[in-house]
């Protein structure tokens, strides 16, 4: 990997890509850590080296440690990855976002923007929550002192503001990245959030026994070993397409495949279940019989999580890849899978090797999910309340998008450094 990016640097237009991506990224990080107006930063610190749960932690995860802080990019990424996730589910209710899917460039222009409408329509849902519980004292479990300095109402509308506006400013610097930078912007910033947060998770490993550092640090190492082979297979199912005549030209006769990965869903059913079971987090926390099931390390709480992430797979991948349609598609331009007749045969046929590799993706996913979990039951140290540091959630988002960056890049200095037949 490291040749790769001083190969990158060797190439002026590569250089400016990675170094405009990488001073995107530090803005974005500035914005993290730079408080919003009205907040009381002294009482945030008191009250974050106390908290401690699953629910703060999966919070400092996915904002990057900067939503518990109340910073200008307190939302982070996430309004723009919900609705975009949003957006893809629609496309199978509406007819007219599915018809729009299928316009080519014109109607992703259309589907993007009304995908920033929702960004910003969540981004004002989901600061007004935050700054309801900053007032009320919930946003930090167990936190007595007051996070905002002034309660009234011109005080919280701005801060409501304030936050939008951040939101807003990094849905713009994503699709900077995406434009003009290296990869998909919106992934690269997911990607530095959880990189930010990592070396914190990291450090909890002084405070614990030497055996049980070992331990971690091992099933660490195994752990992004297993994410790497399971983020790289896939099925390839071959493909031939017939040699036709147009005109005076011979076009098709070629083999191809269509490369279905085992992990088909990505992150998305995490995010979906983790984002379900917040509710019944924030209820037990008022109501005492909730909050026993409601524990990370609770068998019930396990199940359910596993279950969810199971199921919410197999819906994603049902709405994101249609056999039918990719049959009709290679049906229209003379393409069969070898032994099987065009058409709804091939729709079958896909459907049937799609099925049977969601199975062990989903299950993967939900041993990742829960990997954590399982850790911080069996290795707590009855010392501390740390959490294992290799979070499955976190190594997925680091291999997964460190792997398609290095992907892209290659592809770039592959177009430019191409090597003919005769050397």
């Amino acid at each position: 990997m490291l040749t790769i990016v001083l190969r990158a640097f060797s190439i002026p237009d590569l250089r400016k890509k990675l170094l405009f991506t990488l001073g995107v990224i530090v803005l974005f990080r500035l914005g993290q850590v730079l408080p919003a107006p009205g907040v009381d930063m002294v009482a945030v610190q008191q009250c974050l080296s106390g908290a401690r749960g699953r629910f703060v932690d999966l919070v400092q995860l996915f904002s990057g440690g900067a939503m518990l802080k109340l910073s200008v990019f307190a939302l982070g990424v996430m309004p723009y990855i919900t609705a975009s996730i949003i957006m893809q589910l629609m496309a199978v209710l509406i007819p007219r976002l599915d018809q729009l899917r299928k316009e080519g460039q014109n109607g992703q222009v259309k589907i993007t923007q009304y995908t920033r409408y929702l960004t910003v329509a969540l981004a004002v849902l989901n600061a007004t929550t935050v700054v309801a519980l900053a007032r009320s004292g919930m946003l930090l479990p167990g936190c007595t002192r007051p996070v905002l300095r002034e309660t009234g109402s011109l005080a919280l509308a701005v801060l409501v503001a304030v936050l939008v506006a951040g939101t807003c400013v990094v849905m713009w610097l994503g699709e900077r990245i995406t434009d003009k930078g290296i990869g998909s912007g919106m992934s690269i910033l997911m990607f530095t959030q959880v990189v930010a947060v990592f070396p914190a998770y990291m450090s909890t490993m002084f405070v614990l026994s030497p055996f049980t550092a070992v331990v971690i640090l091992v099933s660490g190492l195994f752990l992004v070993a297993a994410v790497v082979f399971m983020e790289q297979a896939q099925r390839r199912v071959p493909v031939q397409y017939a040699k036709r005549m147009v005109g005076r030209r011979m076009y098709g006769g070629s083999n191809t495949y269509i490369p279905l990965k085992v992990n088909q869903a990505g992150i998305a059913p995490v995010i979906f279940a983790s984002s379900l079971l917040y509710i019944p987090t924030l209820v037990g926390g008022s109501v005492p019989w909730i909050s026993q099931y409601t524990a990370g390390d609770h068998p019930l709480y396990m199940l359910v999580y596993f279950l969810l992430i199971v199921g919410f797979s197999y819906f994603y991948v049902s709405i994101t890849f249609n056999p039918a349609e990719v049959a009709d598609n290679m049906k229209r331009y003379g393409g069969f899978v070898p032994g099987i007749r065009p058409g709804r045969p091939t729709a079958e046929y896909l459907d049937h090797v799609l099925s049977r590799l969601t199975a062990p993706g989903a299950v993967y996913l939900g041993v990742l999910a829960l990997l954590p979990l399982v850790a911080f039951a069996i290795l707590r140290d009855p010392s501390t309340q740390q959490n294992y540091p290799f979070g499955g959630t976190s190594v997925l988002i680091m291999v997964g998008v460190g792997l398609d960056t290095v992907k892209r890049i290659e592809a770039q200095l592959q177009q430019r450094n191409y090597e003919g037949l005769l050397r």
